[in-house]
């Protein structure tokens, strides 16, 4: 009652983790057992090492928190010779998330994880806050997020997932460049860009100045862009933003998405994927649905704002 399929991506049930949240490799393994996931979505892999964003790095807010690591991490050679063999061997699709700084650097990364065993699916990072000041060239509009999708696509096979921003005015419009360039899924959303300031020491609460937003604060912006993105686009959408149990999950479901990603609750509780995988078969059972496709934007906002099944 729980299988789905994202594109070519076949998935024993809904729940996955978040890119950022989980690690480099198995890092969750001794806080639940990851077979019971559908998908693991690994921490963004780069061309080359990234020492990341000065300390500090994270900072809690009500009902959330932000960050800005900054794309922290050892690059795509110690990435595929050290992490990706031993998160494999899990057993489950394994989801490399990428990012760059341009369209061929893109490319260039897909191409070499996209070849490597282990890899099930790729995630293009268009929609990181927290590298270039804040800037987002690749998912502020279609046109920069079509280009670089058309180049990923064209050097790779895998499913491709593309990560959106909440920073946008309209995300549908973004949402169907993805899809006309070859994006087999869209994710819906990074964290929202957000600033915190110490006012009597003078000075920003995170090193880098800005952050990411990013736990149950967010979520009802998320369920809301996930909706969009569901209307505007045939596809699938995996909702991420703030989702904290299997009700959070069935709310994103009925908003369109065909699946989850959980994230920042993984640091509350990081045995919380897991979790919330193994419970969702008996919320669905006891609210009479036979299979998780029967929730999948079974909601819809009529004219004048009331909503319905």
């Amino acid at each position: 009652m729980l299988e789905v399929s994202l594109g070519g991506l076949r998935l024993r049930n809904p729940v996955m983790t978040a890119s950022g949240t989980a690690g480099h490799s198995t890092e969750l393994a001794p806080f639940g057992d990851l077979r019971s996931l559908g998908a693991i979505v690994l921490k963004t892999v780069t061309r080359l090492p990234r020492p990341g964003n000065p300390p500090p790095r994270l900072f809690e807010t009500p009902s959330g928190m932000l960050n800005s690591i900054g794309l922290e991490n050892r690059g795509v050679d110690h990435f595929l010779e050290q992490e990706l063999p031993e998160v494999a061997r899990v057993g489950v699709p394994v989801v490399v998330n990428i990012g760059a700084e341009s369209a061929e650097d893109f490319a260039a990364l897909a191409a070499r994880v996209g070849e490597a065993p282990g890899c099930s699916a790729i995630e293009a990072n268009l929609s990181c806050p927290n590298v270039q000041g804040g800037a987002l060239p690749f998912s502020s509009t279609p046109a920069a997020c079509g280009e670089a999708v058309r180049r990923i696509r064209a050097v790779t096979k895998k499913p491709l997932l593309v990560k959106l921003s909440p920073n946008v005015t309209r995300i549908g419009e973004i949402a169907r460049a993805a899809e006309a360039e070859g994006a087999d899924a869209v994710t819906a959303v990074n964290t929202l860009l957000g600033l915190a300031i110490d006012w009597r020491g003078r000075r920003t609460r995170l090193g880098a100045g800005w952050g990411g937003l990013s736990g149950p604060a967010i979520r009802p912006v998320a369920v809301r862009m996930v909706y969009e993105c569901a209307r505007a686009v045939r596809i699938p959408i995996v909702g991420c933003g703030g989702i904290a149990s299997a009700e959070d999950v069935c709310e994103f479901l009925a908003a369109g998405a065909t699946a989850v990603q959980v994230g920042t609750w993984n640091y509350v509780d990081p045995s919380a994927a897991c979790r919330i995988a193994s419970e969702l078969p008996e919320m669905l059972r006891v609210a009479g649905f036979g299979h998780v496709r029967e929730l999948v934007g079974c909601v819809r906002i009529e004219p004048g704002g009331a909503a319905g099944g």
